[in-house]
């Protein structure tokens, strides 16, 4: 990993470094947290957690030929080298933030309330046309997966895409100090996190903190559909470029076609000119992040074919829109997580589904004090969609199912207290042939349900 060598990391992360003074100036081969992936030339960095304490697995890690541990505590009986930091984790944020700048390849960040994973397949699929692209996997998009995301670059990697989550103010601060991004896009500012940031402005805030750290020549990319962020007029002297639905954006789109499951089709229009594009999953969300991949990879250079091959390439992430076919029924995998915005739209979709449309919804966390009143507003909403069947999941889905039978007495709706109940209940409320929607924020751990619907 180019200039991380031990001397160096413990320099940059203010700690002190015990061991055999000919290794100082090797340069590890990776770094992790995970022990099972520790490897022989590599750097092992013990996190203590809630439940495991990374610390109790450095001599197995040793074992596999670690060059080098981080450790919080002093290891007198260490069997190898060892940098002893007060954190761990401020430890690798400062050494993800020194290895991005050693590599100095160009830095997309991607934050928002809602599509914040599915715009970042987007824009990587689009770049990856031109480029040998790194995105972030998974969730791994906050203070921990974020550079444990930048330790998985190399030389070759000619750009990183990352996605940055966060629950509070700070947050975004400390993550932009790591990805110093060249390019910023943020797809909406909702009702998210509202536990902790209070409402939209708060949100606002919070995820403007992702231009703290934007390169001088940056580039801000934003949705100008979303009525907070179309406020945004200038930072540090950069004009934001705009994408939206509407024809005053720089990045627009019309002749919006839905294509029931199999996708949506539009016409994209931009400076350099227009193309239609078959965006292979459904919703009007997913216009919205091609539209944001499109500006994106505009400024990167790529031609309005490449653009288009990289939209049409597009493949879903599990749990995020991941549609299952099974001999039994169309599952719609959206389980790894849910806010009121995200819940409405999927369940807008599920109206395109063939046979009977059967939504499993389980509770939304982190949506302070009008928790119970956002739960019922979906649940409004869902009344006046054309759905069969809502099976409702948890304690603030009681909400959720009073709203549905508020304004709509034809579609049957069921109300459970936990994901056991469900599990046990679950074939008693779908059959052959149904397309049915999971969703629900994570703690609920719908991906038992999508797995038992898969059986």
């Amino acid at each position: 990993m180019k200039g991380l060598t031990l001397r160096r990391i413990a320099e940059v992360c203010g700690g002190s470094y015990v061991g055999k003074t000919e290794d100082a100036d090797r340069e590890v081969v990776s770094i992790t947290t995970d022990s099972r992936k520790a490897e022989p030339g590599g750097l092992f960095a013990a996190i203590r957690g809630e439940r495991v304490d990374g610390h109790d697995y450095i001599p197995s890690v040793f074992e596999k030929g670690a060059l080098c541990v981080i450790s919080e505590h002093e290891l007198p009986e260490a069997a190898g080298n060892y940098i002893q930091v007060e954190s761990t984790l401020d430890a690798l944020k400062a050494i993800a933030e020194e290895y991005l700048e050693q590599l100095k390849i160009p830095v997309v960040g991607i934050t928002g309330s809602v599509g914040k994973t599915s715009t970042k397949e987007m824009i990587a699929a689009v770049l990856a046309q031109k480029y040998k692209v790194l995105k972030t996997a998974g969730n791994f998009n906050n203070e921990l997966g974020l550079p444990l995301t930048v330790f998985r670059l190399r030389e070759g990697d000619e750009i990183a895409v990352l996605e940055m989550g966060i629950s509070d103010f700070g947050e975004m601060h400390r993550l932009a100090k790591i990805a110093k991004p060249d390019t910023c896009v943020i797809t909406n500012i909702g009702q998210c996190h509202l536990e902790f940031l209070g409402d939209r402005d708060g949100v606002l805030r919070a995820k403007s903190e992702i231009f703290d750290f934007l390169r001088p020549n940056g580039h801000i990319i934003l949705n100008g559909d979303d009525d907070k962020l179309e406020t945004i007029t200038e930072v540090k002297g950069i004009t934001p470029v705009f994408f939206g639905i509407g024809k005053e954006n720089a990045v627009y789109a019309d002749r919006i076609e839905k294509k029931g499951l199999d996708g949506i089709s539009c016409r994209i229009h931009t400076e350099k000119g227009s193309f239609a594009a078959l965006i292979p999953i459904p919703g009007i969300h997913m216009v919205l992040n091609a539209l944001a991949g499109t500006a994106v990879g505009l400024h990167y250079g790529l031609t309005l074919a490449q653009i288009r091959a990289g939209i049409e390439s597009l493949q879903p992430v599990s749990g995020r829109f991941n549609i299952l076919h099974t001999e039994k029924y169309t599952i719609v995998d959206d389980c790894y997580n849910a806010n009121p915005v995200s819940m409405k739209a999927s369940l807008g979709i599920l109206q395109d589904g063939l046979g009977r449309k059967v939504a499993i919804l389980g509770d939304m966390g982190e949506l302070g004090p009008e928790e119970a009143m956002l739960h019922r507003g979906v649940g409004e909403y869902a009344g006046g969609l054309d759905i069969d069947c809502c099976i409702c999941v948890g304690p603030l889905c009681k909400n959720l199912a009073e709203g549905i039978a508020s304004v709509n007495q034809q579609i049957q709706v069921v109300h459970l207290e936990n994901l056991q109940q469900l599990l046990q209940q679950l074939f008693h409320f779908v059959q052959k042939g149904d397309t049915v929607l999971v969703k629900a924020s994570h703690f609920m751990h719908f991906e038992k349900v999508v797995e038992k619907l898969s059986e």
